[in-house]
C-alpha cells in the first residue's frame, strides 16, 4: 500500500519513495510547453511547492521520475535545461541586509557551476548568472521562485523595512526583463 504524501513538497522523493501521486503532469506540460511566464498563485499548503518542485524535475531532464505519468506520452524529447530554483521560504527576512545576505547565499549556489564569483548587487550577479548559464549550456534558462512574497509578509507591519526590501526585490526581479532573450517562456505547440 502506498503512503500518503502529507507535507512532501519534492516531486522526485514522492515517486522515488513511492507516495500516492495523483497524476497532473498533462498540466504541467502545458504549463511549459505554452509561450508564456506564470505567476501560481494559491492558499498556502495547496500543492505550489510541489508544482515547482515537479517543473524543476521535467526541465533537469529527469524522464525517470515521469515513467507511468502523462507526462512520459506526452513529451518526446526529454531535454535538459539550466534551472535556477529560487526558494524564499528558508528565512526571516528582519532587516535589508539580512535579504541580501540571504539571496546572495542563494546565488552563491549557482554560481561556481558557471565559473562566477562576485560580490556586486545581487541584480548584477542575477544577470550574470542566467547569461553565463545561457552561455555555457546553449540552452535557454529556466527561472523558479518559491515564496517570492515572504520578505515583504514577514514585514507587513513594519512599513519602512517592508518599503527598503521592496526596492531591493524590484531590482533582482527587474533582471528578468533585461534578460528574456536568455530565459525559457515555453515554446507553442
Amino acid at each position: 500500500m502506498k503512503k500518503l504524501p502529507i507535507g512532501i513538497q519534492s516531486f522526485s522523493s514522492l515517486i522515488e519513495e513511492g507516495f500516492v501521486y495523483l497524476d497532473k503532469t498533462d498540466m504541467i506540460y502545458q504549463l511549459a510547453n505554452n509561450k508564456a511566464c506564470y505567476f501560481l498563485s494559491r492558499p498556502r499548503r495547496f500543492g505550489k511547492s510541489l508544482t515547482l518542485s515537479t517543473l524543476h524535475a521535467y526541465f533537469d531532464g529527469r524522464k525517470d521520475l515521469f515513467v507511468g505519468t502523462m507526462m512520459e506520452q506526452l513529451e518526446s524529447k526529454w531535454e535538459k535545461y539550466p534551472v535556477l530554483h529560487f526558494d524564499f521560504n528558508n528565512a526571516t527576512y528582519n532587516s535589508v541586509d539580512n535579504f541580501r545576505d540571504y539571496v546572495g547565499t542563494m546565488l552563491e549556489d549557482f554560481e561556481p557551476e558557471y565559473n562566477l564569483q562576485s560580490k556586486e548587487e545581487l541584480a548584477v550577479r542575477f544577470k550574470k548568472l542566467i547569461n553565463a548559464a545561457a552561455a555555457k549550456t546553449g540552452k535557454k534558462v529556466v527561472i523558479l521562485v518559491d515564496e517570492y512574497d515572504k520578505p515583504l509578509l514577514n514585514n507587513i507591519l513594519n512599513d519602512d523595512l517592508k518599503d527598503e526590501i521592496r526596492k531591493e526585490m524590484k531590482a533582482f526581479y527587474g533582471v528578468l526583463i533585461t534578460c528574456d532573450d536568455n530565459i525559457k517562456q515555453g515554446e507553442p505547440f
